[in-house]
Order: structure tokens, then C-alpha cells, then sequence
């Protein structure tokens, strides 16, 4: 039997990070420079059942049952095998590859149970549609992370730009006018299990503070919305820089991040904000092509452990 395998993006948040745990909407893009590649390989000669999972960028080479009950890894195989009513999984090699660095906001533990998901149930010989990819991995983004929103898991599952508002459908974005994407990653590892239960927290004590805030970031998300399907959202990036002013007074900022922002704003990027969960990980800004280089070079020089630039196409969308 030859080598199954199957892949996913990385993402990166644009705007509403936090806010959509509360019911505010949020809009995620899927970058496809980073990827995780799940591939699986039959092994006739192994004892039966024994699936041994090689996962080098965590230095994982074990059986999976000798990983713990709650595993992230374990979970996916378990819920594609109940799903798929199956009692055991044949004898096969697992080796999980991955470009896309982990604690940067980047979605790391979302492509891998999306890739995952999708190899075993290909080589079970049973592939699964995306909703039920997308259920399995929102199931192990709660171990992950404790609360998810569930835009990780959706916008990897699908590989489209997403307008996102927990509890509702997801929405695939038009985008008239495409745009360039810095992505820099701060090389401070970003827990999101730990900044949304600080925030958590913060909201319990002056729930009135953190429901302006989650409110005046979910206007920014709409205004960015109508703009992507409208117009040009370089020529408006300033509403990014708007809602990273927003989650600077949620606490979720670092210097690190902060000093990245800045840089990029003062070499021409024409908006610039944390990504993903804070506390760490990735910073993005959108720049004018002409001022691309000039925001790169500004992010290295501001410290920054890995630079991404990414193009995000125009494109024509509706409900998925």
C-alpha cells in the first residue's frame, strides 16, 4: 500500500483575536508558506495494531498507545477512529512534519489534527468531508487551548479566508483587492491556553472595561470586512494598528511585540498588530509593495526570529 498523506496551512489572525471568545466576530487568513504534512505508511510486517507516530519537530518517536490518554495526537487518531466506527487502526507509521513554528499564532496544533484527521481517515479508506475534519480538530483545540474560539481549526479546515463568529456558519471573505502580508514572528513562544484565561479573568473583574473593548474591536473586524469586499484595505490599514492599540489595554502585548509593530510602522507599513493570542509569538503588517523590503529588514533588525511574507490573493466568496 503506498504512503498516505495530507497537508495544511498555517494561519494567522487579521483582526478580533480575544474579542471573538465573547461573541464579537473575527477574520482569519490561511498562509500557505508554512504547512504541516501528515503522511502514513502501512506497516504488513509490524504486530497488528502498533502505530508508532514520529513527530521530529517535537523529538515524538513512541507508540501511540504509549501516549498519555489525553495526547492531542491520541485524541485525533481516537476521534477519526470512533467517527469512522472502526475498533483498531492497522499497523502503520505516523511521521508528522510541520514548517509552521509552534507557539507563534501561526495555528500549529490546528494544522496538525487537520492533516492528521484527514490522512488516517484516507488511509482507512474513508476520507472525511470538512465539517467533520473541522469538529475532530475544534475537539483537540480544547486541549490545546481550554476555550477556543474555533477560528484556528476553521479557517485550516477550509483554506480560505474566514469571517468567523463563534456559534454561527463560517463565511468564506471576498476580497476585492488583494493584499501583501508581513508576518514576524517575535521568538517568544505565545501560550494561548494562558493569555485567554488571563483575559478571562481581567473581564470576571470589570466585565464593563473588557466588553467596550471586545465591542470596539468587533466594529473594527466589520469595518475591515466591508472594506476587504469593497475596496483596498492597504490604503486602511490603520484599523489594524487600531485594534493592536485595543489588545495592548487587554494586556496581552509584550515589548517584543510592541517593539515589532513600531518597527514596522516606522519603515512604512501602513498598519501593523499582534496576531493570535499575545503574551509572544507573531506580529503582522501590511505594507505597500514598494515598502515591503524596508519592512522586513526593520522587523530583523527589531529582533524578530523568522520573517514571513505572504500574498493574499483577491478572490470571490459566499457561505462555505
Amino acid at each position: 500500500m503506498p504512503a498516505i498523506s495530507s497537508s495544511a496551512p498555517g494561519k494567522v489572525i487579521l483582526c478580533g483575536e480575544h474579542a471573538v471568545v465573547y461573541g464579537q466576530p473575527a477574520i482569519a487568513l490561511p498562509v500557505q508558506q508554512v504547512r504541516t504534512k501528515t503522511t502514513i505508511l502501512a506497516r504488513p510486517i509490524a504486530p497488528a495494531g502498533e502505530v508508532r507516530v514520529i513527530a521530529p519537530g517535537i523529538q515524538l518517536d513512541t507508540l501511540l498507545e504509549n501516549l498519555d490518554p489525553g495526547h492531542p495526537l491520541r485524541a485525533v487518531t481516537y476521534l477519526v477512529a470512533a467517527e469512522l466506527k472502526t475498533k483498531s487502526i492497522p499497523a502503520c507509521e505516523i511521521r508528522i512534519n510541520t514548517s509552521i513554528p509552534m507557539a507563534a499564532g501561526l495555528g500549529s496544533s490546528a494544522a496538525v489534527s487537520v492533516s492528521l484527521a484527514r490522512a488516517l481517515a484516507q488511509f482507512l479508506g474513508h476520507p472525511l468531508d470538512n465539517e467533520i475534519v473541522n469538529q475532530i480538530a475544534f475537539e483537540v483545540e480544547k486541549i490545546h487551548h481550554g476555550t477556543p474560539s474555533g477560528i484556528d481549526n476553521t479557517v485550516i479546515t477550509y483554506e480560505e479566508p474566514v469571517y468567523f463568529r463563534k456559534g454561527e456558519p463560517p463565511q468564506r471573505m471576498e476580497i476585492l483587492e488583494g493584499f501583501t502580508l508581513v508576518i514576524a514572528n517575535s521568538g517568544t513562544p505565545s501560550s494561548t491556553v494562558q493569555t485567554v484565561s488571563r483575559v478571562r479573568a481581567d473581564w470576571l473583574q470589570e466585565q464593563q472595561k473588557y466588553e467596550s473593548l471586545f465591542a470596539r474591536i468587533g466594529k473594527i473586524v466589520d469595518l475591515v470586512r466591508e472594506i476587504i469586499q469593497t475596496g483596498n484595505l492597504t490604503r486602511n490599514a490603520s484599523l489594524l494598528t487600531e485594534n493592536h492599540q485595543l489588545l495592548r489595554e487587554m494586556g496581552v502585548s509584550t515589548q517584543e511585540l510592541d517593539l515589532l509593530v513600531y518597527a514596522a510602522l516606522d519603515a512604512g507599513a501602513a498598519g501593523a498588530k499582534l496576531s493570535g493570542g499575545g503574551g509572544g509569538g507573531t506580529i503582522i503588517a501590511i505594507s505597500e509593495s514598494e515598502r515591503i523590503e524596508a519592512v522586513v529588514a526593520a522587523c530583523k533588525n527589531a529582533g524578530t526570529q523568522q520573517v514571513i511574507v505572504t500574498q493574499i490573493p483577491g478572490t470571490r466568496g459566499g457561505r462555505l
